[in-house]
């Protein structure tokens, strides 16, 4: 009984079932992504026109970005305080305007509705914080696989809602409201007590590497499944009983992660953790302590300062040699007090930095602003993505909303993964993988754009899966420049530039065309007035919402987003250049060692 009750301990402090649990809340708390399938019916029973809507979509990612004080929640509450606090922001604000829209209670002025949906919304960041900040603090040496499939699981959960949402499916489609409202919440409060930071050594084990490309196979199964089903769904009429067996399917696949943390604890040849430890090199067991730095690291980064340009170039074994003479002369002259070291102001990159002490770097800010017109465009085209395929003469917009949650879902787990090989296998800075993905979605507007037969599937493809890779990417080198200490508060702040672009791309420039194109397409085709009111009543169309036809209403739109991702790629090989050095010293000794 006592080994028993060891295990159960062990089952519930195991690092990988709090991964488990946060993939699960991940997999329902990326509720902005549906915005695109609710925006038309709170367009349509609200007659709401599409620079409203926008308004709304602005408000959506301000909540879906603004995640201070969810940082500031999460180092003051508990992490099930937080998450509980974020189940009640989602249940208030989507559950009132469900009721807004099924004519339950009063209709509220747009500066409320935008509220409402900020708050909603904002429950999405404490299960954002709560989760990326407990399972990278339990894996810090996998940072990069981590974050990939946390946020990937993020962005599929549009896709895996609207399956949901399929078998309760009813002529009313404000139903979908009202699972948004209390899916999440109820996943989230399912799970509070397990996604925490979670004691023992957090080295890579040797179940590791297998555990990983378990849950790879798990996603790679998962989108193609989903990408399968919504296609079946799309061209074929299926009865209930079929939806119903479909979605139980991907509830199975969902759960089979679970199986990791209860192989790892329960089989009988697996080794316990201190066994394992026994096993992992000195090295290797022991954290380093980066954010007091001693006298002989204070002279190493006097030493990092002084070295010429051209030392980044040589191989890194050679330049770990040099500068490890210069501070043996540099120890020896502060010895005999030739010199005076003094400590540097403020931390290193690759050191724990506070959001202050980042607020002043360049780095912080070519992520910032490579992000927002990165991720700000491919946002704009998920905003509106209702409206783009209605107008270019597709009835299911439902369809494009879930195809671009599965791409955005590949696209994180691949950025994480891909940038994970850069830097472990070449010790090359992890932005150019940045970089590669903003020169894609060039090509992904420009699909979306001219409007081709069938480019609307393309031009979502290129651009979920560019979009998708900016949030596995970003964290992960926000981690690596600026430290783990204050990592909330960095990856919140990075967020901003989400709500930022969608109030740039979406609400100023996008809406704007299009509400410009639907109201030269109405007074060029005028609806029947023939009356002697004719005058009265063409006015009051032209107060009411227009829609527009044809690839006309984006095409400017798109073309400007093309030139703005080419912009943000040119700022990202910025980075990459700026950074060379940080990523030679945080990976090259490590290559090498490997090498040898």
């Amino acid at each position: 009984m006592g080994r028993w009750n060891e295990k159960l301990v062990a089952f519930f402090n195991n690092r990988w079932l709090v991964f488990v649990a946060a993939i699960w809340l991940q997999s329902c708390a990326g509720i902005g992504y549906l915005f695109g399938s609710i925006s038309p019916v709170i367009k349509t029973n609200l007659s709401y026109n599409q620079r409203q809507i926008a308004r709304l979509g602005v408000a959506k990612d301000l909540g879906d970005s603004v995640g201070i004080l969810a940082a500031t929640l999460s180092e003051i509450l508990p992490f099930w305080g937080s998450l509980l606090v974020g189940a009640i922001h989602n249940f208030v604000g989507y559950g009132w305007i469900w009721l807004i829209v099924t004519g339950r209670a009063p209709v509220l002025p747009l500066w409320a509705m935008c509220i409402l949906v900020f708050l909603g919304t904002n429950g999405e960041t404490y299960f954002n914080t709560v989760a990326l900040v407990s399972c990278v603090q339990n894996f810090p040496k996998s940072r990069g696989p981590v974050v990939g499939i946390l946020k990937g699981f993020a962005g599929l959960s549009g896709a895996i809602l609207t399956q949901i949402y399929a078998i309760v499916h009813a002529p009313d489609s404000a139903n979908l409201i009202f699972m948004v409202a209390v899916g999440p919440a109820l996943v989230a409060i399912g799970v509070m007590f397990f996604i925490r930071p979670v004691a023992g050594h957090r080295q890579v084990r040797p179940s590791d590497s297998m555990s990983f490309t378990s849950v790879y196979g798990v996603c790679l199964l998962l989108a193609a499944y989903l990408m399968g089903v919504m296609l079946v769904e799309d061209l074929v009429t299926l009865n209930p009983t079929v939806i119903a067996i479909f979605t139980g399917v991907m509830f199975v696949i969902l759960l089979t992660p679970f199986l990791i943390p209860v192989t790892l604890t329960f089989s009988s040849e697996t080794m316990t953790y201190a066994e394992q430890e026994a096993l992992l090199p000195p090295s290797e067991k022991q954290e380093p302590a980066r954010s007091e730095p001693d006298g002989n690291e204070v002279i190493f980064s006097e030493v990092e300062d002084e070295k010429s340009e051209g030392e980044d170039l040589l191989p890194a074994l050679e330049r770990q040699k040099r500068i490890a003479q210069l501070q043996a002369r540099l120890l020896q002259a502060a010895a005999e007090g030739a010199v005076r070291v003094k400590r540097r102001k403020g931390p290193r990159r690759g050191e724990d930095f506070t959001l202050g002490q980042a607020l002043i770097k360049a780095d912080f800010w070519l992520i910032f602003v490579s992000l927002l017109l990165g991720s700000g465009t491919g946002l704009t085209v998920i905003d509106n993505l209702g409206q783009m395929s209605e107008s270019l003469g597709y009835d299911n917009t439902h369809i494009f909303v879930s195809l671009i949650s599965i791409w955005n879902f590949l696209g994180r787990v691949g950025g994480g993964y891909l940038s994970e090989i850069v830097v472990r296998d070449f010790a090359y800075p992890r932005p150019i993988a940045m970089a590669i993905a903003q020169f894609l979605m060039i090509f992904g507007h420009l699909f979306i754009g001219m409007g081709w037969p069938g480019a609307m599937y393309i031009g979502t493809l290129i651009t979920g899966l560019g979009y998708g890779a900016h949030w596995a990417i970003v964290p992960a080198t926000a981690s690596e420049l600026f430290g783990l200490k204050k990592f909330g508060a960095l990856y919140n702040f990075l967020t901003l530039s989400n709500p930022m672009g969608s109030l740039i791309f979406s609400s100023l420039i996008a809406s704007g065309i299009y509400d410009s194109e639907a109201e030269k397409q109405a007074h060029n085709h005028p609806p029947h007035l023939q009356s002697s009111s004719s005058f009265l009543l063409s006015r009051l169309y032209a107060d009411g919402p227009h829609e527009c036809e044809g690839a006309i209403c984006f095409f400017l739109t798109c073309m400007l987003m093309a030139g703005l991702c080419a912009i943000a790629g040119m700022l990202s090989l910025i980075l990459v250049y700026r950074t060379k050095g940080v990523y030679s010293n945080l990976y090259g000794k490590s290559r090498t060692s490997t090498l040898s």
